[in-house]
């Protein structure tokens, strides 16, 4: 840090309802080379869709100076997404440079390139890998990702990112009634004994493209009583306050799975993220509508103390609490795009 140390001048943040400032999701580019249709569906991310330019997007040099400012803020978790992560060219660079600080490092990625870059990731420092996978129904799971990318290849780069001691790998899948709810139990029956985390999101409105319906959403009461009829499960205690996955045990042995719950049990309160687009703006949730644009400020010549203060001021008056306050007008209103800061 130049000069005083950010942590000297401001602290841990607390916002306007007590929540700190503990995680930091980082969107490296806004582009993949899936078109899931419930994050970037085709008919809007088309060809002629026009993806931030090259000199918009940070540069690693400018992520790893904004990674280190929020660790001095009380940060203690980096998540490094997208778009799809793995698509930013020379990623384990970047990887490596953050490695410098003393934070925990995890990736969330669809799984298509780690087969090439678990190792070289895991080698430059990379901690954990978080795999989007939302059914192993093969025919389902290409109409899903709109790229026709086999469910093999994804179960490839899982297998690379648990050789590469990247392991538990968690695996996360959207549930969409009529889509792929029948699919559920093969999921939790795959990965049961494997050491890996099955996590089953709840389909969320988030960005206005997808054509969400609450009549889509598939609780996660419902997923958790499908997979305890056949193997029986029993509540676990979070990890750590603010974890958003809701966990269970198989009681028999073989691991655990878990639910995330934004639409029907909302857990707004004990939320803890942050959330940096791949051109530099701060988002405090993810239903965001306006963000902080900190990319002016690395670009021309704020000092990390001027910075700090101007996440500090923003993280403090942070009131959000979208999916508590849900309802059927809200499918109205403006959002960002989850594939511009990630999920």
């Amino acid at each position: 840090m130049r000069g005083a140390q950010a942590s000297d001048v401001l602290g841990p943040l607390l916002d306007s309802r007590a929540r700190a400032l503990r995680d930091l999701r980082i969107s490296v580019t806004d582009r993949c080379n899936f078109r899931c249709r419930y994050c970037m569906p085709r008919e809007v991310f088309g060809r002629d869709f026009e993806f931030l330019p090259r000199s918009e997007i940070l540069t690693f040099e400018e992520i790893a100076r904004v990674a280190r400012i929020f660790a001095h803020l009380g940060v203690q978790k980096l998540r490094l997404t997208g778009g799809e992560p793995t698509l930013r060219a020379g990623l384990p660079t970047l990887v490596r440079m953050l490695s410098e600080i003393p934070i925990d490092i995890a990736l969330t990625t669809n799984g298509s390139r780690l087969t090439e870059l678990a190792r070289p990731l895991a080698d430059a420092g990379l901690t954990r890998v978080t795999v989007s996978l939302d059914t192993l129904d093969d025919e389902v799971f290409r109409w899903m990702n709109d790229a026709d990318f086999p469910v093999g290849a994804v179960l490839d780069g899982i297998d690379a990112a648990a050789r590469a001691g990247l392991g538990p790998v968690k695996i996360n899948a959207v549930i969409r009634r009529g889509i792929n709810d029948h699919t559920v139990l093969d999921l939790a029956r795959y990965f049961r004994g494997t050491g890996h985390i099955v996590r089953f999101i709840e389909y969320m409105d988030v960005g206005a493209t997808n054509g969400w319906r609450l009549d889509d959403v598939v609780p996660g009461a419902e997923i958790i009583r499908t997979i305890d009829a056949t193997f029986p499960l029993e509540p676990a205690p979070s990890n750590y306050p603010g974890e958003v996955v809701r966990r269970w045990r198989y009681a028999n042995g073989g691991g655990e799975v878990g639910v995330i719950t934004s639409v029907t049990e909302p857990f707004c309160g004990s939320c803890t993220r942050a959330r940096l687009s791949a051109d530099g703006s701060l988002y405090t949730c993810l239903f965001a509508t306006n963000g902080t644009d900190l990319r002016h400020l690395l670009r021309s010549g704020a000092s990390d103390d001027e910075i700090a203060a101007t996440v500090g001021a923003r993280w403090n008056a942070r009131d959000d609490r979208y999916s508590e306050l849900r309802a059927a007008s809200t499918a109205e209103l403006p959002r960002i795009e989850m594939s511009y800061i990630g999920g």
